[in-house]
């Protein structure tokens, strides 16, 4: 009797944890910025550089990442960016030098978190033929989730004094590393493993096998040269750069400006988990409204949520209207990363995107990057994080009037690549 739930249900959840415990602790970990600061007594900037790197060295090696899962299998190379994470987490607890925070935090968790990224993405993909929508809402979501189950975790962790900031690393690093290894355990790399079709396959469609060797790359290798001499291309690097960088401040200073706005450190928290519950909810909609309305004008609204809410930090510092904040800008952040699987389909339809899509992540890492090491540097040099607030509404906004030059999603945008392709690699791929 065959089963009720098509086993692409059971891949977006395994995947969702996956991605909830590789990403949680490390957005978590901001709350921690002003222990590690007071602990070790290095300045806001040099830590901040230790999280910029973390994103500098994800984006980079995030094509590395791809290379591993095509090696590999998607389900090995996440077997490999399990004890790169545990390594890299547990190696965290035990630094004494900035040198080492930055080793190990900034790079060692970084090539972890490209492995949980690409091939995840990437592999949920192919488990769908209908409903994309919403598997890539799931999925988006629980990195949204994430730090609501980590926050508590971690203050419960601070409150011991024997375990202290270091047990907020290794704990949470060998726990969540036992959580990845259960995941992966119902973790099927395509649905040609277990003999069944992608969930909304026609029944009478030939068994479709990944498609591998020489003809994949060629297509992949067209295409990409193809979308290369479009405008949109370049522009969607552009867009992920200034949203990155804009939300990146807020991601990782928040419980930062709210304990210098006079919070104290449970209340700090509590705005940062509001404000990723906001997103998690927009992680979730917003490729179902990008799929029915069009991406350009989703993306458009949450990046202007990204600008708008500044303010209320830049004129207040009463707790409720952090609330606020965190409310309008969590909807905003949400949003906007969600919306980019969404418009890469509109915009290039079936073509074979996973290379055009590391290109745009390679702009989300640098934007990260960016956002975590200005944010860090503007309050060492004024003492407050006013010109920081200000740097990340203009980065937003600069995203917008990016969004506003893109052209409309109803159009394709490299409809003929194919005529471009060799005799031999002219037959379609099955992937």
């Amino acid at each position: 009797m065959p089963s009720k739930i098509h086993y692409a249900w059971i891949v977006v959840f395994s995947a969702a944890v996956m991605r909830l415990s590789a990403s949680s602790f490390r957005t978590a970990s901001s709350i921690l910025i002003p222990r590690i600061v007071e602990t070790f007594g290095w300045s806001y900037g040099m830590v901040g550089y230790g999280f910029a790197i973390q994103w500098i060295a994800s984006g980079l090696f995030g094509p590395t990442a791809g290379w591993i899962g095509d090696r590999l299998g998607f389900r090995n190379a996440l077997l490999v960016g399990t004890g790169i994470f545990v390594t890299g987490m547990v190696l965290t607890s035990t630094m004494n030098s900035l040198l080492e925070f930055y080793l190990y935090f900034g790079i060692i968790v970084s090539l972890a978190m490209a492995i949980f990224q690409v091939p995840l993405t990437v592999g949920v993909a192919v488990w769908f033929k209908k409903h994309l929508g919403v598997g890539m809402g799931i999925l988006q979501s629980s990195q949204g989730l994430g730090p609501v189950v980590a926050v508590p975790i971690v203050l419960y962790i601070l409150s011991f004094e024997h375990l202290g900031l270091r047990g907020a690393f290794w704990m949470p690093g060998i726990g969540g590393g036992v959580v990845l290894l259960l995941a992966i355990m119902l973790y099927r790399n395509h649905p040609s493993d277990i003999n069944v079709r992608p969930f909304g396959a026609d029944p009478d469609d030939p068994m479709e096998l990944p498609s591998t060797g020489i003809e994949a790359k060629i297509r992949s290798t067209v295409f990409l040269k193809r979308a290369r001499k479009t405008n949109a291309f370049w522009n969607l690097i552009g867009i992920h750069y200034w949203g990155c960088a804009g939300h990146s401040i807020i991601v990782v200073w928040l419980a930062s400006i709210a304990e210098h706005n006079g919070l104290d450190a449970i209340q700090a928290a509590s705005v940062f988990v509001v404000m990723t519950i906001s997103s998690t909810l927009t992680r979730f909609g917003s490729p179902i409204l990008s799929d029915l309305l069009g991406s350009k004008l989703i993306m458009g609204l949450c990046f202007m949520l990204q600008v708008i809410p500044i303010a209320i930090l830049l004129f207040s510092s009463e707790i409720w209207l952090f609330y606020v904040f965190a409310v309008l800008f969590g909807i905003g952040f949400g949003g906007e990363m969600s919306s980019f699987p969404i418009i890469n389909r509109q915009y290039y339809r079936g073509a074979p995107v996973a290379r055009t899509y590391g290109w745009q992540m390679m702009g989300a890492g640098t934007g990260m990057a960016s956002g975590a090491m200005i944010g860090g540097f503007l309050r060492d040099v004024t003492g407050d994080f006013d010109a920081t607030l200000i740097v990340s509404m203009a980065f937003s906004f600069m995203g917008v009037i990016s969004i506003i030059l893109l052209p409309s999603t109803k159009k394709e945008q490299v409809p003929d690549w194919e005529s471009y392709l060799p005799d031999s690699g002219s037959a379609k791929s099955t992937s």
